[in-house]
């Protein structure tokens, strides 16, 4: 039993499908179900029930995922533990963010960590914004950037690093929405809205909605603010975003921002971590960094 094998074993505990993990780990599925096989073996009993259209965890996996959750968090303590009695700060720090605050605030983030700690690996995944706190509570980030959502859990910690604004906007084309929110009078139940399927920017969106006292004309549901900007480029609807993701966006220059009815309120942004992991040598030194 090895720690590589346990954390391809986590890995697939989250996603239950041996494709994507086999993909995200990097690894080959022949490589991971190996691994499984000789998990298997050594605990002497089945630890998924597999058929072609599902994989769920037997009483045995549920079981063998506290074990190995354990063993890798006494793991990392170890090598931490070795690493400080060294005076060096050694290990991996798996991160989590979308791709705007990739550009806008994890490079300030990590330049006096790096200086501080240059021989800690950094593991930087991308994605939606909204998935962040999923990200750290599945073990998958221990370190995401996420707006502060409510209500927050109390298992998780938020270090706060900054206030986004967020704007109605709209796309600049020559299209029918531009007609529409060109009118003297807009009429704001019937222009098309491009609104997040989940998280934070979604309730923003429904307690806008609410505000005005309209039952919104919905056009998409998008996963990622990112998409969402791309899609009022195209003219397919307004929406409400956050202005970094616009400032960074690479078809800002195709969207503009519009005066709203009702005032927005900001996203607090900052580093989520589980407050467990806050005595983690790593952890504690990145948060202390920022």
């Amino acid at each position: 039993m090895d720690i590589r094998s346990l954390k391809l074993y986590l890995h697939l505990c989250d996603s239950l499908h041996f494709a994507k993990t086999a993909e995200q780990m990097h690894v080959s599925p022949s490589t991971l179900s190996r691994a499984l096989q000789r998990l298997e073996e050594e605990v002497n009993a089945k630890l998924f029930e597999r058929d072609n259209r599902s994989v769920t965890l037997t009483h045995a996996g549920r079981e063998f995922k506290l074990f190995a959750e354990q063993t890798l968090h006494h793991w990392r303590n170890l090598r931490h533990s070795i690493d400080l009695k060294q005076d060096v700060l050694r290990g991996t720090l798996n991160l989590y963010c979308s791709v705007t605050a990739a550009y806008s605030h994890l490079p300030q983030l990590l330049e006096r960590f790096r200086q501080e700690h240059p021989f800690v690996e950094i593991a930087l995944t991308t994605g939606d914004a909204a998935n962040a706190l999923a990200e750290i509570q599945q073990n998958r980030a221990d370190i995401a950037i996420a707006a502060l959502p409510d209500p927050f859990p109390a298992t998780l910690h938020f270090a706060k690093i900054d206030d986004v604004p967020l704007s109605l906007i709209a796309p600049t084309m020559r299209c029918a929405v531009q007609q529409q929110i060109s009118q003297t009078q807009i009429d704001w139940a019937r222009v098309p809205f491009i609104i997040p399927d989940h998280g934070p920017g979604r309730r923003r969106a429904d307690n806008w909605f609410k505000q005005m006292g309209i039952s919104p004309n919905i056009y998409a549901q998008v996963s990622g603010q990112e998409a969402i900007a791309s899609m009022v480029a195209l003219g397919c609807g307004v929406s409400i975003s956050p202005e970094v993701v616009i400032n960074n966006s690479p078809v800002r220059d195709r969207i503009q921002l519009l005066p709203s009815p009702v005032s927005i309120a900001p996203f607090e942004l900052g580093c989520c971590c589980k407050v467990k992991r806050l005595g983690d040598p790593i952890v504690n030194a990145f948060l202390e960094a920022i």
